[in-house]
């Protein structure tokens, strides 16, 4: 995977055309949705068409969204899916407590006395929210948390988009305080209001999302623009990197553009975000 993953593509599993065309789409993950995506009398063909496809490894890391935790099929799915070599991650929906991390990564160690694949944790739920530092830090196989907005959304009865900030910024807060990847940004629902996706993921990147989930290949390129830096802040990061390296401490740039170790370290995370292999 790449060191900055910024673009998620959600396929239902149940269309293995469809996750077939997936994997050469260009996003950076694909991930193989078996819980909302799937009409009920067809989960388990979801996840034997899954398991089929995804027993060799895959031309670009796969995820696979599994069942819910407390429902009778996430254990089915994690007996047949983890174990498996095109399986680079499982995303697990409707988390709530670090019980439930620790009770996957058990189930899912791919041998005996092993460890699980990566797990992804997301927060759909008030008490996900209020829990998401000690879900965070449950256990060493969780490799991120992220909110799945939909869920939260009715959760919560909130009616403006605005009003999930608090939500998006404690779960950023939480991925920092546990020393995970920034999280990835929620689906954006209208697959063809392209401008407003824009807009939403500039909104994201300011509260300090990296990335975002997609439902359709064309919603691609308009993440990746959006999380990459621009022109602008590339040149004042290598201006200000270029400065430090002159003078070892606190100073200001011409333009007033005052410089310390914080804005150094911002800047060395911009260019290696522009350099992503």
């Amino acid at each position: 995977m790449r060191p900055y993953p910024l673009t998620w593509l959600y396929v239902p599993g149940d269309r293995p055309e469809t996750v077939t065309k997936a994997l050469v789409a260009g996003a950076d993950v694909v991930v193989v949705d078996l819980e909302d995506a799937v009409a009920p009398d067809r989960k388990r063909y979801a996840r034997e068409a899954t398991a089929e496809r995804l027993s060799d490894p895959q031309p670009v890391p796969v995820h696979v969204r599994v069942n819910a935790l407390d429902g009778p099929l996430a254990a089915a799915d994690l007996a047949a899916l983890a174990p498996l070599p095109g399986v680079c991650g499982l995303r697990l929906p409707k988390v709530t407590s670090p019980a439930q991390i620790t009770r996957v990564a058990r189930r899912a160690a791919r041998t005996e006395g092993g460890v699980a694949p990566p797990l992804y944790a997301l927060l759909e739920s008030a008490l996900g929210i209020e829990r998401a530092h000690a879900i965070a830090t449950a256990h060493p196989s969780l490799r991120g948390i992220a909110l799945g907005e939909a869920d939260l959304r009715a959760d919560l009865g909130v009616r403006h988009d605005r009003g999930l900030d608090w939500s998006r910024s404690r779960v950023v807060v939480a991925a920092r305080a546990a020393a995970l990847p920034p999280p990835s940004q929620s689906v954006h629902p209208d697959t063809r209001d392209l401008e407003g996706l824009r807009t939403s993921c500039a909104h994201g990147r300011a509260l300090g999302f990296l990335g975002r989930a997609a439902v359709h290949p064309r919603q691609l390129p308009v993440i990746e623009r959006a999380f990459l830096p621009t022109a602008e802040e590339i040149e004042q990061a290598e201006t200000i990197l270029k400065a430090a390296e002159a003078y070892q401490g606190a100073q200001a740039l011409a333009d007033g553009t005052f410089i310390d170790a914080a804005v150094v370290t911002q800047a060395h995370r911009t260019l290696s975000l522009a350099q992503r292999a």
